[in-house]
């Protein structure tokens, strides 16, 4: 089977991640490039390193040419997806990798984004539980979680997480799901790679200010993605909970490590990794690390390591996550949601090799 595809955002990081990716994928089969700003510039001009598509040129955006696709990604920036999703609605599947189609709540969006607010679409992770099935699951009847991925299969219209809020949510999903932080605050701190801050020249982006610099950003509630992780673990059956957020720019280009802790209740560190082993035993592309996680073995894939433990002190949980931002964060969930939507192997294309 050979689903065509189109990529609105090409020249970006996580459109080009997409790209690479795809460009190995053994039924997605990439037909259309489209960047506002490169039309008419060879794509392996931008990205030398993926020769399978290098002499593709990069397209202006032309509704006619991606409305007879099967599949288009869009990979921009947050308001700028809901007009290109809008004019393909009704065509092929889309799948937008920003963030104009996450929220359900309009007083969020307007809090933290403004502007319209757009219908949510299907939410493309797969591993998120419910609430419902938490407890099939954390008993073991049910394997993994199955009400996202049948919400998924043959869906037509899907957003995929920020890669920071997929990080936080994968870190504190089995200890929400088993009723062990259910309210309160959690605090969440991540070092991330600047290349989650995307591909437009900024002067605080360069390499003489990037190099040699740890940078905190968006701290005290003022990062986007807090609603958004809040929405999750809501879902999981969280009531109602907090999330202090404070992203680190740190001197590399992919990579993110999340460290999010949360008061418990006299919870010990078995009984958490018994349900961390439980929600996330049977997912292959989550992996339950014996030691701290680091960035370096994921970068480059579709994967995710993620380690748990309480200090019998404080009675704190330290929960933390490491992912590839362009990968588990962006494009590789992007791919992942594609195989369900169109029946494959939600893992078929995905990269689950490091580079290191």
């Amino acid at each position: 089977m050979s689903v065509s595809v189109g990529i609105v955002g090409a020249s970006g990081f996580a459109g080009s991640e997409i790209a690479r990716i795809l460009s190995e994928h053994p039924h997605f089969d990439v037909r259309v490039l489209v960047a506002a700003s490169s039309a008419g510039t060879r794509f392996g001009d931008l990205n030398p390193h993926i020769p399978a598509l290098a002499d593709k040129i990069i397209q202006p955006f032309e509704v006619d040419a991606l409305s007879s696709l099967d599949l288009v990604f869009v990979a921009l920036p947050h308001g700028k997806s809901a007009e290109i999703t809008s004019a393909l609605e009704g065509g092929p599947v889309v799948i937008d990798a920003g963030a104009d189609h996450r929220l359900k709540s309009k007083e969020s969006w307007q809090q933290f984004y403004g502007g319209p607010h757009m219908r949510a679409w299907d939410y493309a992770m797969p591993e998120l539980v419910h609430a419902d099935e938490a407890d099939a699951i954390l008993s073991g009847k049910q394997k993994k979680a199955d009400t996202q991925r049948k919400i998924l299969k043959n869906s037509r219209a899907v957003a995929v997480p920020g890669c920071n809020v997929t990080a936080v949510t994968l870190a504190m999903m089995p200890a929400v799901a088993a009723g062990f932080v259910s309210s309160g605050s959690l605090v969440a701190t991540l070092a991330v790679g600047y290349s989650g801050a995307g591909r437009s020249a900024k002067p605080h982006l360069m390499a003489t200010s990037a190099l040699s610099n740890i940078a905190p950003y968006s701290a005290v509630g003022k990062h986007r993605h807090i609603p958004e992780i809040v929405q999750n673990l809501q879902v999981c059956g969280a009531g109602e909970i907090e999330v202090e957020m404070t992203p680190v720019l740190v001197p590399t280009s992919r990579g993110i490590v999340a460290v999010v802790n949360a008061a418990t209740d006299g919870v010990s560190t078995s009984e958490l990794q018994e349900a961390y082993s439980a929600v996330y035993g049977a997912e292959k592309l989550i992996d339950l690390s014996p030691a701290y996680p680091q960035s370096g073995p994921v970068v480059g894939t579709g994967r995710a390591q993620v380690w748990a433990g309480v200090n019998p002190n404080t009675g704190v949980l330290t929960a933390m996550t490491a992912i590839d931002n362009l990968g588990k964060g962006t494009a590789a969930a992007a791919v992942q949601a594609a195989d369900l939507a169109f029946g494959f192997d939600e893992c078929l294309g995905i990269y689950m090799n490091g580079v290191l």
